[in-house]
């Protein structure tokens, strides 16, 4: 597999929706950097990432990071954990997790069908 010319980052992709504000984005970049080797398969420019929070430090309170990548893959964690940094957490090993199963499906199981199957030989003198 070739390797992208421009790979998205969390630094270049990531944004901040409702809940949030451009002062979290540092802290939140800091916290989804782990996500940057899942992300470097896919076009910076044509990729996106936003966090949003509704109802933020309230008991119901929602996190939801949507993730649209190059070659029109929208992938979406959510969490109603209680305790914001729990929340942030929880939706990012939820995207690492459907980054991760997105590769695995689009790889071959086995790559038998890859090899050249040897032909039987015949002995037409027999």
């Amino acid at each position: 597999m070739s390797a992208v010319a421009n790979p998205a980052t969390i630094a270049e992709c990531l944004r901040v929706g409702a809940g949030f504000s451009q002062g979290d984005l540092n802290w939140l970049t800091e916290q989804f950097n782990v996500l940057d080797p899942r992300l470097a398969s896919f076009h910076a420019d044509s990729s996106e990432l936003e966090i949003s929070v509704k109802d933020r430090a309230a008991r119901g309170q929602k996190v939801t990071l949507e993730a649209w990548l190059s070659g029109g893959e929208k992938f979406v964690a959510t969490s109603s954990e209680e305790d914001l940094h729990a929340a942030v957490m929880d939706v990012r090993d939820d995207l690492r997790r459907q980054l991760s199963d997105a590769k695995t499906k689009h790889e071959p199981r086995h790559n038998r069908h890859l090899r050249e199957v040897p032909q039987p030989v015949v002995d037409l003198d027999q």
